[in-house]
C-alpha cells in the first residue's frame, strides 16, 4: 500500500493506493513545516489523518510519498522523522510540492511546471528534477499569479475606487464586512493570505466585468514576466495545477499566449498524475 500527499497552504490531499483496489481519497487541513510545529503536524496526523484510514491498514503502507508547501531541503529530514513515527513500517519519501507538481504535470517530460493556488511558484524541470526555480517570495513580495495577490490587487483596486460604482458596496454586503474589517484582517488576522485568496470566489463571479477579468489577466501575466521569463525556454510547454490556474484557466492561457508562452495543460489537484507516477 502507498500513501500520496499533496499538502498546500490551506489543506493536505491524501490517497492510499493498492494494486487491484480503488484509490482511498482523504483530506486533512494543510500541513507546513515552515510554519507549524512539529506538536502540530503530529496533531494533524493523529487527529485528523489516521481515523480515516483503518487501523488494520496502517502497518501496511510500505510507502508514503509526501509532496509539500514549506518542504526545503533543511525541513526534509524533520517531516521525515514525524511521518516515521505515524508510519513505522513505511519507506518514506518527502519533497516539495513543486517536484509533486513537475511529476504529476510532465512525469518523465520536461517542462515548466507552475502551482497557482493560494501562493504561486514555477519551475524548469527536466524530467528528473527541478533545475531551475524563480523564488515565489510571498504575497507581499512576490507570489504573482497567486490567489492571495489577485485578492490584494482587488481588494485595493475596490477600495481606492477603481472598480465600476456600486462593486465595492456588492462586495461588502456579500460578504458582511465593513472596509475597517478588510484592514483588520489584512494587517492584524493571522493568515492574511488565505483571507485575501478567499476573495478569489467573489472575483471569478463578476469575470464578466471587464476591469476585473483585466486585473485576472494582468496578475497571470506578471507571473509570466517575473517568473517564467526567467527560465529561457520559451520552446518549452507551460502546465499548471491549482485552484486559481483551474478557474481561470481561460484567463491564464490568454495572458500566457500575450508574453510569448504555451499553456496546454491544467489541472485542479496533482493526485491523479502522482498516482501514475508512482506506478510506473
Amino acid at each position: 500500500m502507498i500513501l500520496i500527499a499533496d499538502s498546500g497552504s490551506t489543506k493536505t490531499d491524501w490517497c492510499l493506493t493498492a494494486s487491484e483496489a480503488v484509490p482511498q481519497r482523504m483530506s486533512t487541513q494543510g500541513v507546513n513545516p515552515f510554519f507549524q510545529t512539529d506538536e502540530q503536524i503530529c496533531g494533524i496526523l493523529h487527529d485528523e489523518l489516521l481515523p480515516q484510514i483503518l487501523s488494520s491498514s496502517v502497518g501496511l503502507i510500505s510507502e508514503v510519498h509526501f509532496y509539500g508547501a514549506g518542504i526545503r531541503p533543511e525541513m526534509r529530514e524533520r517531516m521525515k522523522g514525524i511521518l516515521n513515527e505515524a508510519f513505522p513500517k513505511a519507506k518514506i519519501e518527502v519533497e516539495s510540492d513543486l517536484l509533486g507538481a513537475a511529476r504529476a504535470l510532465f512525469g518523465h517530460g520536461e517542462g515548466i511546471a507552475c502551482i497557482l493556488g493560494t501562493g504561486s511558484n514555477s519551475g524548469l524541470y527536466d524530467g528528473q528534477t527541478i533545475i531551475a526555480n524563480t523564488p515565489p517570495l510571498g504575497f507581499i513580495l512576490g507570489d504573482e499569479g497567486s490567489g492571495a495577490v489577485l485578492g490584494k490587487l482587488f481588494l485595493g483596486s475596490l477600495c481606492k475606487g477603481l472598480m465600476p460604482n456600486g462593486l465595492l458596496e456588492e462586495y461588502l454586503a456579500e460578504t458582511q464586512q465593513e472596509i475597517s474589517d478588510v484592514i483588520q484582517a489584512v494587517y492584524r488576522q493571522p493568515l492574511p493570505n488565505r483571507y485575501l485568496a478567499r476573495t478569489s470566489r467573489f472575483i471569478h463571479s463578476h469575470i464578466h466585468v471587464e476591469e476585473v477579468r483585466k486585473l485576472v489577466v494582468d496578475n497571470f501575466r506578471a507571473f509570466f514576466r517575473r517568473n517564467i521569463v526567467q527560465y529561457g525556454r520559451h520552446d518549452l510547454p507551460v502546465r499548471a495545477i491549482g485552484s486559481v490556474a483551474w478557474y481561470y484557466q481561460e484567463q491564464l492561457k490568454e495572458a500566457a499566449q500575450l508574453e510569448g508562452f504555451l499553456v496546454d495543460q491544467v489541472f485542479q489537484s496533482p493526485m491523479e498524475g502522482l498516482v501514475r507516477f508512482v506506478s510506473l
